[in-house]
């Protein structure tokens, strides 16, 4: 009967089988552990303690001196003093007793110099020795003053922050929200990329979040191994599956975020939290790479306190805060983000009412193009104002650069809203329609309003077609000043009769 040989061919090649089965079980079990992670991002946050020292603690300066480790010189070794010789008999008989004490003498001469060379090589030495430890010293004080300092320089540096902290300083609020993304320590694929801005007048915080795309899923189900071919083979989870594993981690990032946020805000500092997933991606159309928002939602502190997140499904209470999004994040579908915009823009200037005679009679075509775009930015503040938003005038120019900017916080159809106004006496061209939608893109706007008195071509109507422009022309525009009991009139005839124009054009309009 023969024996298994272990270090046999065959054994050898037993051995290496089940090497790499045990390899493919572990893959196995590590693709399901990531799946597992990235299901569970609501089940772990970090401490509202580490949040709320997100700028650190302070230090106390610790400085451990080095020890002098030279040791102080040894004195060394003394000659002793001869002992004095007794010339015997033969030694005085013949003379020599004379030469036997000289010869004494000098000897006990040459042991005193000897003596007194080795005192002196010891004072240098300890004199050397002092002069190092001295210096040594000095450093040493040196480095634990620098210590001390640079201590006080971090502390100080704390302190600064949490003053401006707890005073809600933009910019202290904003390494706030990014040091809280950072704590999430959320499972691969995930690493946090955030662009953010504090808005302090309106304590609302706008967070930009790169998101991953669908392919850095682990999607792998099992991983086994052919000992016949020698190599590994996978499967897949279902694609119903991959799509609701992507789905639900986005909606779970999304609520991390602004309940991390708003927990470990002490100072309460935000009362709006606006976040906007964003991936970036091949467009199949144009083969470019292009950042598009998927999900985008606008939550306030008391809509999400009352939540507990552990328990939640994450889609459902998403869209339960009034969340936009496709019905499945994973086609990237883009949706308009709620807000996208800076309101310290520093083209804004004074807005001005402008008053409309209560009988109608004033001619929007024959007034001046300030108290146009006025008027303009009259109405809508007033149209925005019942959801909360607002209407801002910009500096105006001549090369049909923006004329108002408009914030609105509705969670469908708001964001930030570019609005442009025409004072026309001739339909409006397509190339004003483009330019405003230049101007919405290069604004980072959801929409695009333009306003006229007049009307707009057929071109300009054909190239609003599916793209996020408004076109309100002077019959509009008289409707929504009389919505908010504004009236008013257009007769482009007589402005262009004014204004000492050619050319018939009887436009008339009553409001």
């Amino acid at each position: 009967m023969s024996r298994y040989n272990p270090y046999s061919t065959s054994g050898l090649k037993k051995f290496e089988t089940e090497r790499q089965r045990k390899k493919a079980l572990d893959l196995t079990r590590q693709f399901e552990a990531e799946r597992q992670a990235l299901t569970s991002i609501l089940q772990k946050s970090p401490t509202i303690k580490d949040m709320s020292e997100w700028m650190g603690a302070e230090e106390i300066a610790y400085f451990k001196a080095k020890k002098f480790g030279i040791k102080k010189p040894v004195k060394g070794y003394h000659k002793p003093k001869p002992a004095r010789p007794t010339p015997g008999f033969i030694d005085r008989l013949f003379g020599r007793a004379s030469k036997i004490e000289q010869d004494y003498l000098d000897l006990c001469a040459r042991v005193e110099a000897d003596n007194a060379e080795v005192d002196r090589q010891h004072e240098a030495a300890v004199k050397k020795w002092e002069d190092i430890r001295l210096t040594h010293e000095a450093e040493q004080q040196k480095m634990e003053a620098s210590e001390a300092a640079r201590a006080e320089r971090t502390n100080q540096k704390i302190r600064d922050i949490k003053q401006s902290w707890q005073t809600g300083e933009a910019e202290t609020v904003v390494q706030y929200v990014a040091a809280v993304m950072k704590m999430s320590d959320h499972p691969q694929p995930l690493v946090p990329r955030v662009k953010l801005q504090f808005d302090r007048p309106s304590k609302l915080v706008l967070i930009d979040y790169q998101l991953p795309l669908p392919s850095a899923m682990p999607t792998t189900k099992t991983v086994r191994y052919n000992a016949t071919s020698g190599e590994f083979s996978t499967t897949q989870i279902s694609q119903a599956s991959a799509r609701a594993l992507y789905d639900g981690v986005c909606y779970q990032v999304c609520l991390r975020a602004i309940s991390d946020t708003f927990r470990g805000d002490k100072p309460r500092n935000i009362d709006t939290i606006a976040f906007n997933g964003n991936v970036e991606a091949v467009n199949a159309a144009t083969g470019k790479k292009s950042t598009e928002t998927i999900l985008s939602i606008l939550v306030t502190r008391d809509e999400i306190a009352g939540i507990d997140l552990k328990h939640v499904d994450p889609k459902a209470c998403f869209k339960a805060l009034k969340g936009i999004s496709a019905s499945s994040l994973a086609g990237l579908a883009a949706v308009p983000p709620v807000l996208t915009f800076n309101k310290q823009d520093r083209r804004f200037i004074k807005a001005e009412d402008v008053q409309l005679i209560d009988d109608g009679s004033v001619n929007l075509a024959a007034m001046s193009w300030e108290d146009f775009e006025h008027l303009v930015r009259q109405v809508f503040n007033k149209e925005f104002a019942a959801r909360g938003g607002e209407v801002k005038v910009t500096q105006s120019s001549a090369d049909g650069g923006v004329d108002a900017i408009a914030f609105d916080p509705d969670p469908i159809t708001g964001g930030k809203i570019v609005i442009q106004a025409k004072r026309y006496t001739r339909p409006v061209g397509v190339s004003a329609v483009r330019d405003l939608y230049g101007t919405a893109q290069s604004e980072g706007a959801s929409r695009g309003i333009l306003v006229t008195t007049a009307d707009f071509g057929p071109d300009a109507h054909k190239f609003v077609k599916d793209k996020p422009l408004t076109l309100l022309n002077g019959g509009q525009l008289l409707g929504l000043l009389e919505k908010h009991g504004m009236r008013a009139r257009i007769d482009i005839a007589q402005a262009r009769k004014d204004m000492g124009l050619t050319g018939k054009i009887s436009k008339k309009v009553q409001g």
